[in-house]
C-alpha cells in the first residue's frame, strides 16, 4: 500500500469528530437540560465534519500518491460524513419537535453510538499500517456487535411504542419519538457501514 500519512491523519480527524458528536449526543440525552445549547453543540460538530470532509476531498484532488483507490477514499470520507449527519438530524428533531422528555431507549442508542465512534476513532489512524490489519478487523467486529445491540433496542421500541396510547397528542408524541429512535438506530447502522468500508479497503489492499 503506498504511503501518504496525510490521509490517515484526516480520516483520524474525521473519526475523532464523529466521536465528539456522539459524546455530545450522549450528554444531550442522558442529561436532558439546556437542550438548545446542547443541540447547537451537535450542529457545530456537524459543520466541523463538513469542513474535514471538504479538506479530505481537496487533499485527494491535489495528491499524486494515495494510500488506496481514490473511489475508496471518497467512499470512506462520505460514509464518515453521513454518520455525523445522522446524529445531527436526531438531535435537531429533538429540538424541532419540542420533545420534553426523551425515551430512555434514545440515551441507550446514543451510548452505543458513542462506543462505536470511539472504536472508529481508535482504528482510523491505523488504516495505512499493514501491521494493524488484525486489530482493525477486531474493532470492526466489535462495531457490528454493538449494532446488533442497537437493533434489539429498536425492536423493543417498535413493540411497545404505542402501548396505552389513546389520545391524539399521545399518538403524535409516539410517532415523533419513534422517528427519532429510528434516526439513532440508522446512525448505528451507518457506523457499521463505515466499518465495512474499512474492511473492504483492507481486503483489497491485503
Amino acid at each position: 500500500m503506498p504511503q501518504n500519512p496525510k490521509f490517515a491523519a484526516k480520516f483520524a480527524e474525521s473519526a475523532s469528530n464523529a466521536h465528539a458528536t456522539a459524546q455530545a449526543l450522549v450528554d444531550l440525552l442522558e442529561n436532558y437540560t439546556d437542550v438548545e445549547r446542547k443541540v447547537q453543540r451537535v450542529l457545530d460538530l456537524e459543520h466541523e465534519g463538513d469542513r474535514i470532509a471538504g479538506e479530505l476531498t481537496n487533499l485527494l484532488a491535489e495528491s499524486f500518491i494515495v494510500p488506496f483507490d481514490r473511489e475508496d477514499i471518497l467512499s470512506l470520507n462520505n460514509e464518515l460524513d453521513d454518520l455525523v449527519d445522522d446524529m445531527e438530524e436526531a438531535a435537531l428533531k429533538l429540538s424541532l419537535y419540542g420533545i420534553e422528555q426523551p425515551l430512555p431507549h434514545m440515551a441507550q442508542l446514543a451510548r452505543i453510538l458513542e462506543q462505536q465512534c470511539a472504536l472508529l476513532a481508535q482504528g482510523l489512524p491505523m488504516i495505512e499500517d499493514p501491521r494493524q490489519v488484525g486489530q482493525l478487523r477486531e474493532l470492526s467486529a466489535q462495531i457490528r456487535r454493538l449494532e446488533d445491540d442497537a437493533d434489539t433496542i429498536g425492536d423493543e421500541v417498535a413493540r411497545n411504542l404505542y402501548t396505552g396510547v389513546t389520545e391524539v397528542p399521545q399518538m403524535i408524541l409516539a410517532m415523533r419519538s419513534g422517528e427519532i429512535v429510528e434516526l439513532l438506530e440508522n446512525a448505528t447502522d451507518q457506523a457499521q457501514r463505515v466499518a465495512k468500508t474499512v474492511e473492504h479497503i483492507l481486503l483489497k489492499n491485503a
